[in-house]
């Protein structure tokens, strides 16, 4: 485990609250996110259009949020000078959110397509793929939230190999919506959900690279 702490010196106890909570709130996000995936994963291939329906308007939670702790983020950086190990933190922080505010829409995104109902005209094939690539992108979000709660590296690590899975699932799903096996309409909408979950993974690998960066520093 890192050592947070480094960030914690600062005799104000004003600064530690900040930075505190800066961590809480970044921890939900990547609960919220997490939530978001599961569940657009399992109402898309379940046809629940109702689930789908309230998990794609929960996206303006993870906005709202992200938009505070970029502020608190900001806000500790304007106020005083910090030191070198808190002022690599903020900035990493600050680089961070876009990618967990992404990552939250791409599971608004797949969550749009499972309110259209496309989870049930899926060919059986192409349903066990996204089925997997889900499992694996769930997977892989929270070996990434778990690396950034204990700034793990070793466990950020594993998020690199679990993204070659997601990229290999995504050649064999392209490979089935290419067979034909699916009207037109809803192969284009499926090749859209392949790469909703290929670029999630994406965002997860930057999310671990950074989440190193922050326990090297602090190691």
């Amino acid at each position: 485990m890192a050592r947070r702490s480094a960030l914690r010196t600062d005799p104000d106890d004003d600064v530690v609250e900040s930075i505190e909570r800066i961590d809480r709130e970044i921890l939900r996000l990547f609960a919220l996110v997490g939530e978001g995936v599961a569940g657009a994963t399992h109402s898309l291939l379940a046809g629940d259009r109702e689930a789908a329906r309230t998990l794609a308007e929960s996206d303006e939670a993870i906005d709202t949020l992200y938009r505070e702790v970029e502020q608190l983020a900001q806000r500790r950086l304007a106020e005083r000078a910090t030191g070198p190990d808190e002022l690599h933190y903020l900035i990493t922080v600050l680089r961070m959110l876009p990618e967990l505010e992404r990552s939250g829409d791409l599971a608004e995104h797949v969550s749009r397509r499972a309110v259209q109902g496309l989870g049930t005209e899926l060919s059986p094939r192409a349903r066990g793929l996204v089925e997997k690539m889900g499992e694996v992108a769930c997977e892989m979000w929270r070996a990434t939230a778990d690396a950034y709660a204990d700034w793990a590296s070793e466990v950020a690590e594993q998020v690199e190999e679990l993204d070659d899975e997601v990229d290999e699932l995504h050649v064999a799903l392209t490979a089935e919506i290419a067979s034909g096996s699916m009207p037109l309409p809803v192969a284009i909408e499926a090749a859209l959900v392949a790469r909703f979950y290929e670029r999630f993974g994406d965002h997860a690998v930057n999310l671990a690279r950074r989440i190193i960066a922050l326990s090297e520093r602090a190691g």
